[in-house]
């Protein structure tokens, strides 16, 4: 049984003439007749009563009918859907996200602008650390993330959505804090001090990047406390429990009992990056990736940069 033959048999059942399906399907009566004789031999059932003057469906044959435009239905809704994933139209675009990379600007006009123009993706967000975000695009389980610099293997390719300062988040009355609010603080004046940090061994970026800036300042933090968000951390530091470095982005969250200050010390910046698998992109990613550009190329226009 093919294909093909079951709309034939659709044609004859609804024109119930094999003159009229053949002229419909544009062929001759014929072929059409040795089809559905092929088609009624195959199942074993007898699909029409036919006489010289006319042509009736057999009880079999109306109950086929019904089964068979239904699978037909599901069959044109298979073509479409696979067309429409095909053309980017439809779908599931999985996007990791890193601590703060919500908060890129990059990234909330890009994600705003997919929605409008792709209604029928559904984006699925998954917030989870540099490292397990690099396994799941390698595994193929997320299609791009948005993580903090990391090494990449040859697989995977990043653009960089944001560079921002590390900033440090102190109690108001903190000694540190007495002076002028613009003026960069260096790190080595915090040797002593208890640190909110993000977990050690977590896969998180920037806990690795922060040991290194304090190595270089000739000390290793004393961790009070570790906490996954960089927004509990700021919310540790008000309660008390000693200070945090994080990404400048961060201080949009406003504790009156806290304050922000830059650091002085090299290397005390960071960046998100827009990461992907080099070769195997499927439409929507391509589709995501290059509105993500055009974000980037008009804030550059409008910075001047």
């Amino acid at each position: 049984m093919e294909l093909r033959q079951l709309h034939y048999f659709i044609s004859v059942a609804k024109e119930l003439h094999f003159g009229r399906a053949a002229e419909r399907l544009g062929m001759t009566q014929p072929p059409l007749s040795q089809q559905i004789k092929a088609l009624e031999q195959d199942l074993g059932v007898r699909l029409f009563h036919r006489t010289n003057r006319r042509v009736e469906l057999t009880e079999a044959g109306q109950a086929f009918q019904q089964d068979v435009e239904q699978v037909l239905e599901q069959i044109d809704l298979a073509v479409s859907h696979a067309q429409h994933i095909h053309r980017g139209q439809s779908g599931v675009l999985r996007l990791g996200l890193t601590v703060s990379a919500a908060f890129t600007e990059v990234f909330a006009h890009a994600v705003m602008t997919f929605r409008q123009t792709h209604a029928n993706v559904e984006l699925s967000l998954q917030e989870a650390s540099s490292a397990v975000q690099i396994e799941a695009l390698l595994d193929r389980r997320l299609d791009i993330g948005m993580l903090r610099p990391v090494p990449l293997p040859e697989e995977l390719e990043a653009i960089e959505l944001l560079r921002e300062p590390l900033i440090i988040v102190m109690p108001v009355n903190h000694p540190a804090a007495r002076g002028a609010p613009d003026a960069p603080i260096r790190l080595e004046v915090l040797a002593d001090e208890d640190f909110v940090t993000f977990p050690s061994g977590g896969g998180i970026a920037l806990e690795r990047h922060i040991n290194q800036l304090c190595a270089q300042a000739g000390f290793v933090p004393r961790i009070r406390q570790e906490a996954k968000q960089a927004s509990t951390q700021i919310a540790l530091v008000a309660a008390g429990l000693g200070v945090a470095i994080i990404p400048a982005l961060q201080q949009r969250i406003h504790f009156p009992t806290v304050t922000y200050r830059s650091i002085a010390n090299e290397q005390a910046h960071t960046a998100v990056w827009m990461v992907f698998r080099r070769w195997q992109q499927n439409t929507l990613m391509r589709d995501f990736v290059e509105l993500v550009k055009s974000e980037l190329a008009a804030q550059s226009k409008m910075t001047g940069s």
